[in-house]
């Protein structure tokens, strides 16, 4: 039962994604945790954090269903969402609901694609709910015939046959397409940063939606008010 509300509990809600920058001055468990919490008491529907003390942090003050993960990167430079199966490993032990895989087309540091890592811990962890971050609507269609129990479009954007969908903003396209074919269920996220934006993304049948920097990124908020400021055109003061 409890497997099966991981789930259940967060349709048609807002997941939260605590997770912050090394250099970032909230990047501690504490912190993390309190992050979380203001979430829970905001009304969120569950918690999306990344590595194994910030996720044992937010299990203990948030009893909602929390989304775990390790990142990691490509040689390229490219984000990598859980590496290895000792990830896996670590984020079932810390106590995550669920688990988030990069399910690209890329060759991983292990030798894997992301294809080949999900059916590797699929055998190994039969009974752990597996959410898979893609970067195309191919790639969740696989994801959701390996096995993934949901799908999610993060790395829309994040990898480099899909960089242009930087400038578009949410990719609304994946969102809905993945949606109408699939039987498991989409969550949106990816450069959602207003309300009406994940309004939208529900409408067109995301399960759930994921919202990060919007919520809980002090800094790029605030980059986002100083590059408005900066960037604007001043009324002229001259007096004729």
């Amino acid at each position: 039962m409890e497997y099966l509300n991981s789930v259940a509990n967060v349709k048609n809600g807002l997941i939260v994604s605590c997770q912050f920058d090394a250099d970032d001055p909230f990047n501690s468990p504490d912190y993390v945790s309190l992050f979380a919490l203001s979430a829970k008491l905001g009304g969120a529907a569950g918690i999306r954090t990344e590595g194994k003390e910030n996720i044992k942090a937010v299990k203990s003050r948030v009893s909602l269903p929390l989304i775990g993960l390790t990142q990691s990167s490509y040689p390229d430079g490219s984000v990598l969402i859980t590496p290895d199966l000792k990830d896996v490993d670590d984020i079932i032990e810390a106590g995550a609901d669920i688990v988030t895989l990069d399910v690209t087309e890329r060759v991983r540091p292990n030798g894997m694609t992301g294809f080949e890592f999900l059916k590797k811990v699929r055998v190994s962890h039969p009974a752990t709910l597996l959410m898979a971050d893609v970067s195309t609507f191919e790639e969740g269609v696989q994801a959701s015939e390996l096995g993934a129990d949901l799908v999610s479009t993060t790395l829309s954007g994040h990898t480099p046959t899909t960089a242009d969908k930087v400038e578009v903003g949410v990719d609304f396209d994946l969102i809905e397409r993945l949606s109408d074919s699939l039987v498991i269920p989409v969550i949106a996220e990816g450069r959602i940063l207003r309300p009406a934006e994940a309004a939208h993304a529900l409408d067109l049948g995301a399960y759930a939606v994921v919202v990060g920097a919007a919520i809980t990124r002090p800094t790029v908020i605030t980059q986002v008010f100083v590059h408005a400021i900066q960037s604007r055109n001043p009324i002229s003061e001259e007096k004729n």
